[in-house]
């Protein structure tokens, strides 16, 4: 009984001895109105890692009024659309290996989804960081902040 419990314990903590990182769940609805079901997403700072899932509540194709959710800098955002732009649909409208993009989900039509899982080790607690729809006109209605806070004590 003690051996299995230590094994236990020791894929509970990990091969290194520390816990396993902690994962924050997000949703969030694009709609045929070109909105956002929220303007702000906020995590804990001892999140490490975040699984964001997109869904289109609308009914029209992404050709038409695709959404996706892409998170940048904020400072960052606007060459990113721009570069999406250019990327085009087949892309998802977001520019592929573009070191500004921290995270994107693929584009989604009415009544599908996407979930993105990534990493906020490297973001910063009161960091100034934007979520945005790269489809083209989108963004300027579909943004929003995303913000890194202190946990509850």
């Amino acid at each position: 009984m003690l051996k299995s419990s230590l094994i236990a314990a020791v894929f509970a903590m990990g091969a290194s001895g520390a816990s396993y990182a902690k994962t924050c769940q997000l949703t969030i609805d694009g709609n045929d109105a070109m909105q956002f079901s929220t303007k702000e997403l906020t995590i804990d700072s001892d999140c490490k890692n975040v699984s964001l899932t997109l869904k289109h509540t609308g009914k029209l194709p992404a050709a038409a009024m695709g959404h996706n959710w892409v998170l940048t800098k904020s400072a960052d955002m606007q060459a990113v659309v721009a570069a999406g732009i250019k990327a085009g649909l087949a892309s998802n409208y977001v520019p592929k290996g573009d070191a500004k993009v921290i995270a994107a989900t693929k584009l989604v039509g009415g009544g599908q989804s996407d979930t993105v899982t990534f990493s906020v080790e490297k973001l910063q607690q009161g960091g100034d960081y934007a979520f945005f729809c790269s489809f083209p006109g989108h963004s300027a209605m579909m943004s929003g902040k995303f913000v890194i806070k202190k946990p509850a004590a």
